[in-house]
């Protein structure tokens, strides 16, 4: 009879990939879908340099990272470029909210940002679990 801790931990594992990957896989087909919203046109007045380079990449970086965690291929390594990912996206976004109209507004504004990062983080602590290909 299967551990049932571990058991357990599989199908939570399973559970968190899925649900950041699903995040990150859509937020970058988004940001074709609509890229004056989310993507080049967000890139540029957020200032980041290059934007009509930088959005597709990043598009492109959460869409197969994204799909990569869902299936649980090479999850802890794709959990580092979309640690940076969420990382730049957080110092870009939700840091001037923070100096401009305070904490608790960014709080909120940045809940789906802190979830997606320690989300990420424990994925790269924890691996993908029994449940992906990684552990094949």
């Amino acid at each position: 009879m299967p551990n049932s801790s571990s058991s357990r931990s599989s199908w939570g594992l399973l559970f968190l990939r899925l649900v950041v990957g699903w995040v990150f896989l859509s937020e970058g087909v988004l940001k074709f879908l609509d890229p004056h919203s989310l993507g080049v046109g967000r890139f540029a007045r957020i200032g980041i340099p290059y934007p009509h380079l930088a959005a597709p990449f990043v598009a492109i970086v959460e869409i197969v990272c994204g799909a990569l965690l869902i299936l649980g291929i090479r999850s802890t390594l794709v959990a580092v470029p979309l640690l940076i990912d969420i990382s730049v996206a957080i110092v870009t976004t939700k840091w001037p909210l923070l100096r401009h109209q305070g904490f608790w507004s960014a709080m909120h504004e940045s809940r789906v940002d802190l979830c997606m990062f320690f989300g990420l983080l424990s994925i790269l602590l924890l691996g993908a679990g029994s449940l992906s290909f990684d552990s094949r």
